[in-house]
C-alpha cells in the first residue's frame, strides 16, 4: 500500500526533529538518513497523486449519464 505525501512529509519532519535532538552521533546519522528516505518517498507520492488527479474521470453530469455508464461500462 502506498503512503500519502502528507504522511511521508510528517515522517520526514519527525525524523529531522529526532536527528536534531539526538545526543548520540549514530542516532543522528540514522535519523537523518531516514528523513532523507521519507523525503524521497514524499516526492514519489506527490508525483503519483498528481498523476491520479490528471487521470481521474470527472463526475457524471446527470443521472442519464450514470445510466449510460452502467449500460456501456
Amino acid at each position: 500500500m502506498s503512503q500519502t505525501s502528507a504522511f511521508c512529509r510528517a515522517q520526514e519532519t519527525l525524523q529531522r526533529d529526532r536527528a536534531s535532538a539526538a545526543q548520540l552521533d549514530n542516532v543522528r546519522i540514522i535519523a537523518t538518513q531516514a528523513a532523507t528516505a521519507w523525503q524521497r518517498e514524499a516526492v514519489l507520492a506527490e508525483n503519483r497523486e498528481a498523476r491520479q488527479d490528471r487521470t481521474a474521470l470527472p463526475a457524471a453530469a446527470s443521472e442519464s449519464e450514470e445510466d449510460e455508464d452502467r449500460l456501456f461500462g
